[in-house]
């Protein structure tokens, strides 16, 4: 960005006006759900339903952001004046609990949007990846909601782990178990870009909602098939790693990329059985690049082999590609044929690609405070965690090179850092968020859609006048 772009003196001279044409942005991103919305509820619902999503982005305490009082003590009242906290409390109630609505709709609105980066992508005629992952939503201090069941807590098993020089936990504790819902997702995403939300469901195994792993993964995996077809390309970590679930995707014949366990067993291309890591020891590696971490900047050395392959379960010919990086080795196992070093490279750089999920995970549980919601209805929480997937989406499509200047101006204008980490960040969601919010917090803009009917015209009138002046000065 020069020094002083023309977006932003626009910005800093008529924040109002920005902060409406953010606001507005948002409302076209939501226009087609909204519409949909509004077949089955009250126009003052879907008002509240976009009001919601708004506090969200306002608020940034992650510990209570998600609760209904704070939501409630963020919504304007119909005449843009602030309510009580109270009254806002029962509007976003109401949304939660009617039963006119349900949270298959988000979904089936997010899987729309993904849709539409597919079709992109087939246009242009790149590799399309449907990356597959699961995580867990913990809540250990809730014991009475439905749909919470016993969940592996990351986060016990993340502060006990070790740290050279700082803190030396040992022996090794037993996984530690706590009160959450499992959480399966997958998205879709290119070679290059952003990730865009495919799919997200929270289920649990304990109780009158009680799901198999198994079959909540066969189910969101049935969803997307049936999307797409052999048109992508699954990409699934060693958690899938496994005889069942590669049987499962042969049988609705997807195309994959799984990293596989060691120590399983495979049978050759001359029929012996062997533990994946014993197949190829000894050979020397037939591609090689330098490659450049991600994370340090730092060039890093990669090898790779590859050999055809058979699993005992299945008669089905499989590749390995076998990746040396960092001292450690990596074992993916493909249908893709790979005969080529071309095609060896677009297996590994496509398995390479997967760590976009866990950057979702991580931007959902830290930033956008998806373990904090307090609702004993399990519908009524999937409702307001699918809301939250909706935010993330709109987030990441403020982020398409469209908006650069405009996004670059807000973050200049409320969120500035001069740290040459922060600069060079490709997609500053984190940053993103925050400057909206401080915007939001600062010029209230106000709804356009679902305006509710007003005996006194005249405001109105001269509300949509306002509105067409923005519009001209920031279309």
């Amino acid at each position: 960005m020069t020094e002083v772009s023309e977006t932003f003196k626009r910005l800093n001279d008529d924040p109002q006006g920005g902060s409406q044409h953010l606001l507005s942005l948002l409302e076209a991103f939501l226009m087609p759900f909204l519409h949909v919305l509004d077949e089955a509820l009250d126009k003052r619902l879907v008002r509240t339903f976009v009001q919601c999503l708004v506090a969200i982005i306002r608020g940034r305490n992650n510990a209570q952001v998600l609760w209904l009082s704070e939501l409630g003590s963020y919504l304007d009242g119909y005449g843009a004046e602030a309510c009580s906290a109270a009254a806002g409390t029962k509007r976003v109630g109401k949304l939660l609990r009617s039963v006119k609505w349900t949270a298959d709709l988000i979904e089936q609105y997010l899987l729309e949007k993904a849709d539409e980066e597919v079709q992109k992508l087939k246009a242009l005629k790149q590799q399309i990846l449907c990356i597959w992952d699961d995580s867990v939503v913990e809540k250990a201090e809730s014991e009475k909601g439905e749909g919470l069941g016993p969940v592996l807590s990351s986060k016990a098993k993340r502060r006990g782990r070790s740290k050279r020089g700082v803190i030396f936990n040992w022996p090794a504790t037993r996984p530690v178990r706590v009160i959450g819902m499992q959480w399966t997702a997958a998205v879709i995403v290119g070679m290059q870009g952003l990730p865009h939300v495919a799919l997200s469901r929270w289920w649990t195994t304990k109780g009158v909602f009680a799901t198999r792993l198994r079959d909540a993964q066969e189910e969101a995996l049935r969803v997307c098939i049936r999307k797409w077809g052999p048109g992508v390309l699954h990409v699934f970590d060693r958690g899938y790693a496994s005889g069942y679930w590669l049987l499962l995707l042969l049988k609705y014949r997807a195309r994959f990329v799984i990293r596989w366990i060691k120590r399983h067993e495979f049978l050759t291309g001359a029929g012996e059985r062997k533990k994946l890591w014993q197949i190829g020891q000894g050979k020397k590696y037939r591609a090689h690049k330098e490659l450049r971490d991600t994370n340090t900047g730092q060039k890093m050395p990669c090898d790779l082999w590859w050999t055809a392959l058979r699993h005992p379960t299945s008669g089905h010919q499989l590749f390995l590609v076998k990746a040396r990086v960092k001292k450690g080795v990596m074992y993916l196992v493909t249908n893709e044929t790979v005969q080529t070093e071309a095609q060896a490279w677009e297996i590994f750089f496509s398995y390479r690609r997967r760590w976009q999920i866990e950057t979702s995970f991580r931007y959902g549980k830290c930033e956008l405070a998806l373990e904090c919601p307090r609702l004993w209805s399990l519908e009524a929480r999937l409702k307001l965690l699918n809301m939250v997937m909706l935010i993330y989406a709109f987030l990441l499509s403020l982020l398409d090179p469209v908006h650069t200047e405009l996004i670059q101006a807000l973050l200049r204008f409320k969120c500035h850092r001069t740290g040459k980490r922060c600069q060079n960040t490709p997609a500053p969601l984190y940053r993103l968020r925050w400057a909206l919010s401080r915007l939001w917090d600062d010029y209230r803009p106000r709804l356009t859609c679902f305006i509710p009917p007003s005996d006194d015209p005249l405001p109105i009138a001269s509300f949509i006048n306002h509105l067409e002046r923005i519009q001209k000065n920031w279309g």
